[in-house]
């Protein structure tokens, strides 16, 4: 008779392993919010200066080259992307890569909502990358970097085309911090505060290259644009945008927060540390996984597989005969007995991917932590067979 399964004697101090919001920044607390411009206008002086900040940080950080226009936008990432794709999209045709559930989101927008001319799919199973060979950069290309749901994403910049026509338009909000983005190979890139920052949500950033800014202002799309989407008025850029002054109200308490995880990210090294810690907790996961017979990578490609969102399947032959109410039954008594335990909340497998576990790896989170709680995924998923079985 096997023995019962020993419950772990060391738990992850901070528990918080969600792919969004993502765990805060070690050390972090209320206090970090205590400088924060609140009950003021975010026109005044002192706020707006807040949220220049912000900008001109991440553009250090991350190297952005000074002739790209940053801005700060309503609607976290998704309002940054949807502000590209609708501003943007039609003057010639569109390539759209999907492969997980935001990339094939985006590809529904395109084909359901804009309707732009010359649309070509490029879609794969959860797992896999599209043919990335087969792009046609004579278009304008719609892809994510990092795959959130499958924890698959593009190896690099290298098969960017460097004379391509069309613009590239990248939603990258789990990649940015996380790896060193090649900037010249991006036309329009967006992401959220809410990531490997760990900061708080609704606030989205968009990058835009020189080429990017003159398709702005020499193209007007065929469908209505609302307000919270313009980024031109009366052909010209508004440059306001780039320099702090929204389209809406911001919250001043969210600016704040993401003052003070840049002031951290700069605390430990900059952009080379965050890489590097994101890198660390995925290199614990990838050991664990190389000598678990149960456990295994969604993503089939090592050289593609996400440092950030760590998605896993459970490769275990009785899982694998179970049909998918079973297996996603299995997973979600799994995560219960986790968040019992407090040694891990919020890391089941994205809705629409396979039944699995994802765990985020970003920067925040702290490498020893992925490392004390992969004995709790040993415990939880043999109690959980144990239950299931006996």
């Amino acid at each position: 008779m096997e023995k019962p399964p020993q419950k772990p004697s060391q738990k992850p101090q901070n528990p918080c392993f969600s792919s969004g919001p993502c765990a805060k920044r070690p050390g972090w607390s209320l206090e970090a919010l205590s400088g924060a411009i609140t009950g003021r206008s975010h026109r005044a002086g002192p706020a707006k200066a807040k949220l220049k900040e912000a900008i001109e940080k991440q553009r250090k950080i991350l190297g952005i080259p000074e002739n790209y226009k940053i801005g700060i936008v309503p609607a976290s990432d998704t309002g940054a992307f949807e502000m590209a794709l609708w501003s943007l999209l039609g003057a010639r045709g569109v390539d759209v890569l999907a492969w997980e559930s935001f990339s094939s989101g985006w590809q529904s927008d395109i084909t359901g909502q804009l309707k732009p001319d010359n649309v070509a799919l490029h879609e794969a199973d959860y797992g896999v990358l599209p043919d990335l060979s087969k792009v046609n950069f004579e278009n304008d290309v719609v892809f994510v970097w990092n795959g959130t749901t499958s924890g698959v994403r593009v190896p690099d910049g290298d098969w960017i085309d460097s004379g391509r026509a069309g613009l590239t338009l990248c939603d990258a909000t789990s990649a940015v911090f996380a790896y060193d983005m090649p900037w010249d190979k991006l036309d329009v890139t967006t992401w959220s505060w809410q990531k490997v920052l760990g900061s708080e949500g609704a606030h989205g950033m968009i990058v835009l290259s020189p080429r990017a800014v003159e398709r702005l202002e020499s193209y007007t799309p065929p469908w209505p644009l609302p307000k919270i989407f313009r980024l031109t008025k009366k052909g010209k850029l508004i440059d306001g945008i780039f320099v702090g002054e929204t389209i809406n109200t911001p919250s001043m308490l969210a600016v704040e927060d993401c003052l003070d995880a840049l002031n951290w990210v700069e605390s430990i090294g900059g952009l080379d540390k965050t890489i590097a810690r994101s890198a660390a907790s995925f290199n614990a996961i990838e050991n664990w996984v190389g000598k678990t017979d149960w456990i295994d990578f969604l993503g089939v490609d090592p050289a593609t597989r996400s440092t950030t969102s760590v998605c896993l399947k459970i490769s275990d032959p009785w899982f694998a005969d179970q049909d998918s109410e079973n297996q996603t039954s299995f997973i979600g008594e799994m995560c219960k007995t986790l968040d019992k335990e407090n040694a891990a909340f919020d890391i089941k497998g994205y809705r629409d991917a396979p039944p699995g576990l994802r765990i985020w790896c970003g920067a925040t989170v702290e490498p020893s932590d992925v490392e004390a709680l992969l004995p709790w995924l040993e415990y939880a998923f043999a109690t959980t067979k144990e239950q299931q079985t006996s």
